[in-house]
């Protein structure tokens, strides 16, 4: 009876009294079109939605709070786990969040390094983007072509870091590693293939009347629903609102670097597409104008603040107070001044926020995460209703959310 008692509240809110027509049916939590750990609940009437509610935390770790019992330099492989698919927008967020705590700045070759790393980032989330949404949709020849392509620009990583997934290639105060010899040739070289391919993705695709029937007219956000959802990134963008906060609120040294901001006005999934498809030539662009930025930089990769950030190696081998200055920092932490800080920056699916609360302990007090997919989640509940149930894998996939930010 207690056991009864219990579940009775949850009980109460479900409406068990329908017309025969109307039956609710589980999308996920296990669906290979989910893209994670994702439960809807859909109402359907025949084949039409007319009610959704999304229902997230199967993927829940706790991020926020083990950020507040780490070490700063502790905590931030951890961000990787966010966004898996672009880990190093997650690191540099956290990285210039603490960065604007402390009150330092990374070396400008530092900065130019993690800037390339981002956009590298950038490419490969858009491209694993159009891989997956395009297999969902039924085109198997782009998921091939797509992922080929990105498996080049993880080798870029791989050969920058060594790692291919979970990069953790920045460190708070600059990077670790400078690039290895001939990297910008290679990245040059990748640019070249990147241009070229894309075009060839848009001819399978722009004009195919499959994808067009498919996307177009599909999940239609107007500029109205997006701010009122908290969108941000492309979804806000193919909107017609033309916001970037690489644009609007610069940081790191975005203000020097000559690129558009592509928009979209129709707010449906094909315009959504087109948007993806033109950031992936922004982002080459940019690459290009970072190659000889890079080769004119000093060789500076880590700020000098003895206070927070440790020494280079070679000093920390041959200079006592340096050693012991390193151990201190890896043992018990910095410990930043007392403050609160927030910083957004434009990830690949929009603006990925830190806030840190320090009371000057080694330990941030409270740490909160603006991830982009939790808003664009929390959408689907307004905008699935009225569509087709084939139309929710097209609209999910679209969205280019990853629960490992949502749940964090």
């Amino acid at each position: 009876m207690q056991q009864t008692n219990r579940l009775k509240p949850f009980f109460e809110n479900i409406n068990f009294e329908r017309a025969d027509n109307t039956m609710v049916v589980n999308f996920g939590p296990q669906h290979p079109s989910a893209h994670g750990q994702m439960r809807l609940i859909l109402e359907l009437q025949g084949e039409e939605i007319i009610k959704s509610r999304p229902h997230v935390g199967y993927l829940h770790r706790g991020m926020e709070k083990m950020a507040e019992n780490m070490i700063y330099n502790e905590f931030l492989p951890t961000t990787d786990r966010m966004d898996y698919i672009a880990a190093t927008s997650n690191n540099y967020g956290f990285a210039l969040a603490v960065e604007k705590l402390l009150g330092i700045e990374a070396p400008r070759r530092a900065e130019i390094i993690r800037t390339m790393l981002l956009e590298i980032n950038r490419i490969m989330s858009h491209l694993f983007w159009l891989a997956t949404h395009a297999l969902d949709v039924g085109a198997m020849s782009v998921f091939l072509y797509a992922f080929r392509e990105r498996e080049f620009a993880i080798d870029l990583i791989e050969d920058y870091c060594g790692a291919r997934l979970t990069h953790s290639a920045v460190r708070i105060g600059g990077v670790p590693l400078d690039l290895p010899d001939n990297w910008c040739e290679d990245l040059e070289k990748y640019i070249g293939i990147l241009e070229a391919e894309v075009t060839k993705y848009e001819a399978l695709l722009t004009d195919n009347r499959i994808w067009r029937m498919r996307l177009e007219n599909v999940g239609v956000i107007s500029n109205e629903m997006a701010k009122s959802w908290g969108c941000s990134g492309p979804i806000l963008r193919a909107t017609g609102q033309k916001w970037d906060l690489r644009k609007e609120m610069p940081y790191g040294i975005y203000q020097e670097l000559d690129f558009d901001v592509p928009v979209a006005t129709a707010g449906d999934s094909f315009a959504r597409y087109e948007l993806h498809m033109q950031e992936l030539r922004e982002s080459s662009k940019i690459l290009r104008q970072l190659i000889p930025m890079y080769k004119e930089s000093k060789c500076e990769l880590m700020a000098h603040e003895p206070q927070y950030i440790s020494a280079s190696k070679e000093d920390i081998m041959t200079q006592n107070y340096a050693l012991m200055q390193h151990f201190v920092l890896v043992t018990q932490g910095m410990r930043p001044p007392k403050g609160e800080v927030y910083v957004a920056t434009e990830s690949p699916k929009g603006e990925l926020g830190f806030m840190i609360v320090s009371d000057g302990s080694p330990y941030a007090y409270k740490l909160k995460l603006r991830a982009p997919s939790f808003w664009h989640t929390g959408l689907l509940e307004e905008l699935l209703v009225g569509h087709q149930l084939a139309d929710v894998v097209t609209i999910i996939g679209n969205l280019n959310v990853v629960f490992g930010e949502i749940d964090r």
